[in-house]
């Protein structure tokens, strides 16, 4: 059996640090939606678990995020089967859209399917969240207001939207931005917000920007570029990616074609439902339409 399947991307069209932990961990608010661009994943049976990557810059050892949420899952069921995992990366890292962690869950998921191992989504999100705050969401498959380190979730249904995603083709280090003295930690707790028009004023924000931007200034140049062009803009997670909301794909086409020449970008739709879900569903339809065809 092969299965593959999505890794989408996620913008946070907000992120509120509303306060800090004594385990050092930051207090969030934040609307993750999920988008249709995505990376793939491919999963086969194997006597041992492997990782390949079309990427040369990414690391397909132990420290990469999907060998661990394999890891994760051998640990947690004992379950002692392999699978070669071969990853088509098209999210950029270290961009804030949610690569590795899509990447993380979309594995949970999809072992979880390819082992037979039958765990439901909340047991998967908690496995989830020892790899990382924003894999639950992932794993639960729908845009959400997320709360705590990201781990409080509630789905939410958002009107269809375009963006125009752009990376300005730096790596930004969660842990420095987290790490900044200067960081944002103390914005009041707001309510979920009565619709997207809202979110996308200045009432919310990210708090990761200002500093983001002193580190980054290329990060500063990329939200000034998309609001001369755009008319809105915003940094989504710790960047570097920042982000529009578009009339339609056809104005994100045209604004793609007039990047500067060092960044890139994708043009993608705001889903309420995971592309990951659809594609398992898609999947597990055929499989049983084929079992059914066989007992016939």
């Amino acid at each position: 059996m092969t299965l593959t399947l999505p890794a989408p991307a996620k913008i946070n069209l907000f992120l509120h640090i509303t306060g800090r932990r004594p385990d050092g961990y930051h207090c969030l608010q934040t609307l993750f939606a999920l988008l249709d661009q995505a990376d793939s994943l491919t999963f086969e049976p194997s006597e041992s678990l492997t990782l390949r990557c079309d990427d040369p810059s990414l690391p397909c050892d132990e420290s990469n995020l999907i060998l661990k949420a394999a890891a994760a899952l051998r640990k947690h069921t004992g379950c002692t089967l392999g699978a070669r995992i071969t990853l088509h990366k098209r999210l950029p890292m270290g961009g804030g859209v949610g690569g590795g962690s899509s990447d993380a869950a979309t594995t949970l998921l999809g072992l979880n399917q390819l082992w037979a191992l039958g765990l439901s989504l909340d047991t998967l999100s908690e496995i989830g969240l020892t790899l990382g705050a924003d894999v639950p969401v992932f794993v639960k498959g729908q845009s959400a207001w997320a709360e705590g380190v990201g781990e409080k979730i509630t789905p939410v249904s958002l009107p269809d939207a375009y963006f125009l995603v752009v990376h300005p083709q730096i790596h930004v280090s969660t842990a420095r931005i987290f790490g900044d003295r200067e960081l944002t930690r103390d914005t009041p707790i707001s309510k979920l917000p009565a619709s997207l028009e809202a979110v996308l004023t200045r009432d919310f924000h990210n708090d990761c920007e200002a500093v983001a931007k002193r580190h980054f200034p290329e990060i500063g140049k990329t939200l000034d570029w998309l609001r001369q062009h755009a008319g809105n803009s915003r940094m989504t997670g710790t960047g570097a990616c920042c982000f529009a909301r578009l009339t339609g794909s056809q104005q994100g086409q045209q604004l793609l074609q007039q990047l500067p020449q060092h960044w890139t970008g994708f043009v993608a739709r705001s889903r309420n439902t995971s592309p990951l879900h659809e594609a398992l569903a898609r999947f597990r339809e055929t499989q049983n339409s084929g079992e059914s065809a066989q007992t016939d």
